[in-house]
């Protein structure tokens, strides 16, 4: 007779409940992360006394030298897809009653002639509202 004990298997540990909190993690910082397209070029805002950040639908960005960006355009090719965002985003919202707001991220450097000339373009694709970043400058 034998009374010895019966071999033991390992014990399997049970990943499910991990997988469940990894899982939901994910779910979460998914939902609350705020998913921006990276930048086309560096700018850096003039300063300015401003009380509220500019927030707009769109973002578009001028460089100092004038050129122009739309997520991963540039130039023309960048006003153009700005134009059918701004279409596509149209065709699902009343634009109408609440026209949709651009911001514009232009460098310190950026001749105001380059604005100038710039602006009746944006309203030409529709913009009537367009808003301009500036970094927080002196008080007084």
């Amino acid at each position: 007779m034998d009374f010895s004990d019966p071999p033991r298997h390992p014990r399997q540990e049970n990943l499910l409940p991990m997988i469940n909190v990894v899982f939901l993690l994910l779910v979460f910082f998914l939902i609350a992360a705020r998913m921006t397209p990276p930048e086309p070029f560096d700018v850096t805002p003039p300063q300015a006394r401003a009380d509220s950040e500019a927030r707009g639908d769109f973002t578009l960005f001028l460089a100092a030298d004038g050129r122009l960006g739309y997520r991963d355009m540039s130039q023309d090719a960048a006003l153009t897809a700005l134009g059918a965002a701004r279409q596509a985003y149209c065709a699902g919202a009343d634009c109408v009653g609440q026209p949709p707001r651009l911001t514009l991220r232009g460098d310190t450097a950026l001749p105001a002639v380059h604005l100038a000339t710039l602006l009746p373009r944006l309203s030409g694709l529709g913009f009537a509202q367009i808003e301009l970043v500036v970094q927080a400058g002196p008080t007084g």
